[in-house]
């Protein structure tokens, strides 16, 4: 049986340099302002989970910390068994923000129904960010 795995990928400027970016994406109190609450710390091989309310606690592996420039981690082990990777490149006088999930299992109703509701929400997870640092920075 062969399985199918689908990737949502989204990307977004940012006007931040990239170690604010980073530091957006690594903190565990502005995740959880855009995202999730949860215990993530940018460091390879640290489990920590996140917080996905009505879908429980997701255990999350860090695979690659390379700051500022690639964070990745396993998301839902033991359920969805994906991965998310947050890329960032300078890009003018900000960082693009390169996100995917990958490893979605399109055979699993699981899977299938993640990627689309995923695939649909997304995109405004990853816009929040910008808020975040926006409103983070404003605050001292």
């Amino acid at each position: 049986m062969t399985t199918t795995r689908a990737a949502i990928e989204c990307d977004e400027f940012l006007p931040f340099p990239a170690e604010t970016v980073w530091h957006a994406i690594t903190t565990p109190d502005l995740v959880e302002r855009w995202w999730a609450a949860g215990d993530i710390r940018p460091v390879v091989g640290h489990a920590f989970t996140l917080d996905m309310g009505p879908w429980g606690r997701q255990q999350c592996t860090v695979l690659v910390a390379d700051a500022p420039r690639l964070l990745r981690y396993t998301f839902s082990e033991g359920g969805l068994d994906s991965t998310l990777t947050f890329r960032l490149e300078p890009e003018g006088a900000g960082t693009r923000l390169f996100f995917t999930h990958d490893g979605l299992d399109l055979d699993d109703p699981r899977g299938r129904q993640a990627y689309e509701g995923m695939g649909r929400g997304w995109p405004g997870v990853i816009h929040r960010i910008g808020g975040v640092i926006a409103e983070a920075n404003s605050a001292g």
